[in-house]
């Protein structure tokens, strides 16, 4: 009697630990860039930055749901590869203005700013701010690492 009581505790305190991590899970907000139908980085494949080094237009056929947006990518290998390492492929910040991360604030971005840095995907708000951030890259990166968290806690919501 006294090991299936143990049994069903463990099961109990595992269930209760499962929902704990769900509701946290769910309370953590997500802040993307995106327009009002819920598309990320206008539609441009995020893949293309690394493979081509340049936007690539991406379509609704190779599309991706992930971390509260919608990614359209230029072929189902680039999908594919997303989907397979989402963290090395998406766009930091949430797709905003890397330079306003820097200084605590989101900005809209001009896709043909997107550019690798450190291995990461970054956009700015234009090519003169991309000439700014440019001037001190991983400074401006680690500024942009210290605020988002904050931005994102004030900003965002709760993912859909």
């Amino acid at each position: 009697m006294r090991g299936v009581w143990f049994l069903t505790g463990l099961a109990g305190a595992a269930a209760l630990a499962l929902a704990t991590g769900a509701a946290e899970a769910q309370s953590e907000n997500v802040l993307i860039n995106t327009d009002r139908q819920g598309l990320a980085i206008q539609g441009y494949d995020p893949v293309a930055f690394f493979t081509e080094g340049k936007p690539v237009k991406g379509t609704p056929e190779f599309q991706l749901h992930h971390g509260g947006g919608i990614y359209h990518f230029a072929s189902e290998a680039h999908r594919e590869a997303f989907r397979q390492d989402p963290a090395k492929y998406e766009p930091q910040f949430g797709g905003f203005c890397a330079w306003a991360v820097s200084r605590g604030y989101t900005a809209s971005v001009e896709v043909a700013t997107g550019q690798v840095v450190d291995g990461r995907l970054i956009f700015n708000y234009s090519r003169a701010v991309q000439r700014r951030f440019n001037e001190d890259p991983r400074g401006n990166l680690a500024k942009a690492d210290r605020n988002w968290p904050g931005l994102v806690e004030k900003e965002g919501k709760a993912p859909s």
